[in-house]
């Protein structure tokens, strides 16, 4: 069976850990400021942590925004939702995603770049609250 064409296309512009453990859900663009974005919607695909293989889903946690690479003259923002779960004993129960580089809103693999490119991390800005979210 032939892989979804969108995904494909995802792997190509996103980091290999988010097309591996997240769902690709919607793509958006917007103009802010006069700068044309691109959001791209990911939820964590439905696998139950390594530590309580039994646990169930509940839910996702609140949307992580983070900045990526730019795709052609588009800011690209990644939209990110965590699943929730539980345990047998109804105890919550989460994978640890290390995605966004430290004290940053910048995927880890973007903030790589522009340290070496730059030999900083600038501030690219606020993300939210103007930024389009998964309710829509």
């Amino acid at each position: 069976m032939q892989d979804n064409p969108y995904m494909m296309l995802a792997k190509v512009f996103l980091p290999s850990e988010m097309t591996e453990y997240f769902d690709l859900t919607d793509v958006r663009t917007d103009e802010y400021g006069g700068e044309p974005r691109v959001h791209i919607f990911l939820d964590e695909k439905e696998v139950a942590p390594e530590v309580c293989p039994d646990a169930s889903p509940n839910g996702f946690y609140e949307e992580s925004c983070m900045n990526h690479f730019p795709i052609n003259e588009y800011r690209s923002i990644l939209h990110v939702r965590r699943r929730r779960w539980k345990d047998a004993e109804g105890k919550s129960v989460s994978k640890d995603w290390q995605l966004v580089a430290d004290g940053t809103r910048y995927s880890k693999e973007f903030a790589a770049f522009l340290k070496e490119f730059v030999g900083y991390i600038p501030d690219y800005g606020q993300i939210a609250p103007e930024t389009i979210s998964h309710q829509g």
